[in-house]
């Protein structure tokens, strides 16, 4: 490697690294953002709240990686402009497009390590964060009584404090609502003061209460058979100076839950097992179209019996592939299925009773038909009809399940190459602009990341209308900001002054020019 390759290099190689991590650090701020309030007040440890930041710092990667080579070679290339060192770069015979060699090829790495996080490592860290996410969602608040309001977060328990003393831990004014019994407002346990505090690891919480007394109210032991009337009410009542309650706390713990409910969502999967989930949606699709065109011969019985109807020939394949396995199924199982004799047609009796039954069916269909027999017909239709509207129905969400797989599979994909489509951005366009710093590349940065995810989220929102096909949708974005790139890698190539005022006032001149002319 040149010297001057390892200059450009370098000056690529330490803004990119900074930025990268800025980027994340961004990313990941906004995406927890989004479960602040599920998270706040529930008394995570710190090793809970770091897998979560850790597995969302993993899944913002690939998105993160596009945005910091597009800073990164903004930066790069608008410093080494500003201290004319593309000048003198360009003065030895170096072309523009050579000095973006090194770079490049870094790039390139970097899109090949974009892919493998999005193929491997984003779909595991999204199924470990959600699933924790989950649990999170599903975790009680972290015990904290209030003055003046009822806390029933333990179970079948409420807890009235009237005063908390935060210097020395102290309750005044303690109520106490049981209902473990499920039995109403029965049990109840009044003190003028108290401590609480948690033992064994926070299983548990103990009620340490002060001159006190304990309510419980309850029914007689049975009813008088003789006078045919129920006992009177029990009431009794416990004085205490002291006393302990001991309640189980084992529902606010973090119970893990687990993944294999999580995996079938489409982000946590790789593209090998998005193009199996495809084929498995497919397959489905198929075999409820096979039961479609198969309606007809179990449900006509005599109109439209002679009808028929051309099977595509995919269907057809897999109608005769599940038709071979059912009859190698049977011959495993030693079944045979029931030969009729051939000659018993040929017999005159059956003769006899074949020219009976077509007489009889001929009387039958000249009689004009009965209220009966239209009625059975018109209901049989309106069956035949809801079983096609939701065969019809159940294909369609089929084929959203399909789309949103395809989507996804060609999301990864996508969000790889488009560290190269920003690169081709931002080097050409720093060599233009000629100023580094995070000044004037910064806003540029931000304003082609708009544009990159408004293209994304439109061509993503076409594809599931189907007003584009997906392939079509999901690399929209990235062909449109590739078409970009090199028209300013053209520019740049030209030593074009785009950003300069010059360069339009020329423009604007030679305009005029010409349209006075033209008068």
């Amino acid at each position: 490697m040149k010297k001057i390759d390892k200059l450009v290099l370098a000056s690529f190689l330490g803004p990119f690294i900074l930025t990268f991590l800025v980027v994340v650090f961004i990313l990941l701020n906004i995406h927890m953002l989004k479960y602040f309030d599920d998270i706040i007040g529930k008394d995570l440890g710190w090793d809970v709240i770091g897998q979560l930041l850790f597995y969302f710092a993993i899944f913002n990667t690939p998105v993160a990686l596009p945005l910091a080579v597009l800073l990164s070679s903004l930066i790069a290339f608008g410093n080494l402009g500003e201290h004319f060192e593309l000048t003198a770069i360009k003065s030895l015979g170096i072309s523009l497009v050579r000095s973006l060699g090194p770079i490049f090829a870094f790039v390139l790495l970097v899109t090949v390590g974009a892919f493998i996080v999005g193929n491997y490592l984003v779909p595991k860290a999204a199924l470990e964060a959600y699933s924790l996410l989950y649990d999170i969602k599903q975790k009680k608040p972290a015990l904290d009584l209030r003055q003046g309001a009822f806390y029933n977060s333990i179970p079948d328990i409420s807890i009235k404090v009237d005063e908390k003393l935060p210097e020395d831990g102290v309750l005044k004014g303690i109520t106490i609502y049981d209902h473990r019994g499920r039995t109403g407002n029965k049990e109840v346990t009044k003190a003028d003061s108290g401590r609480m505090y948690t033992f064994m690891n926070d299983q548990y919480l103990k009620l340490e209460l002060f001159n006190g007394n304990n309510y419980i109210e309850g029914t007689g032991s049975g009813t008088d058979i003789s006078s045919g009337q129920g006992s009177e009410e029990t009431f009794r009542k416990t004085e205490f100076a002291r006393t302990q309650i001991v309640f189980d706390l084992s529902s606010f713990g973090l119970n893990r839950t687990d993944k294999k409910w999580f995996q079938s969502n489409r982000i946590m999967r790789n593209m090998q097992q998005l193009r199996y989930d495809m084929d498995s949606v497919k397959t489905e699709i198929k075999t409820q179209q096979i039961s479609i065109y198969t309606t007809s011969n179990q449900v006509f019985n005599y109109h439209l019996k002679k009808d028929s109807i051309v099977w595509p020939a995919e269907i057809k394949a897999l109608k005769q592939k599940r038709d071979s396995v059912n009859i190698v199924k049977y011959k495993a199982e030693g079944l045979n299925k029931p030969m009729v004799n051939a000659n018993s047609g040929s017999r005159p009796e059956n003769v006899l009773i074949s020219n009976q039954v077509r007489l009889l069916s001929d009387s039958l269909y000249n009689k004009p038909f009965t209220h009966n027999e239209i009625s059975v017909a018109t209901n049989q239709v309106r069956i035949v009809k809801s079983q096609l509207f939701n065969a019809n129905e159940q294909i369609k969400s089929h084929k959203d399940r399909f789309i949103e797989f395809e989507v996804q599979w060609h999301k990864i994909l996508a969000n790889s190459i488009a560290c190269i489509a920003m690169f081709l951005i931002g080097a050409p366009l720093g060599s233009i602009i000629k100023k580094g710093g995070l000044g004037v590349p910064v806003l540029v940065s931000i304003l082609f990341f708009i544009v990159f995810y408004v293209l994304s989220l439109m061509g993503e929102k076409w594809a599931k209308q189907s007003i584009l096909t997906v392939g079509q949708g999901m690399w929209l974005a990235n062909t449109v900001l590739m078409v970009i790139g090199l028209l300013f890698l053209n520019q740049a190539r030209a030593d074009a002054r785009l950003f300069d005022a010059d360069f339009y006032n020329v423009v604007f001149d030679k305009l005029k020019r010409r349209f006075t002319k033209a008068e």
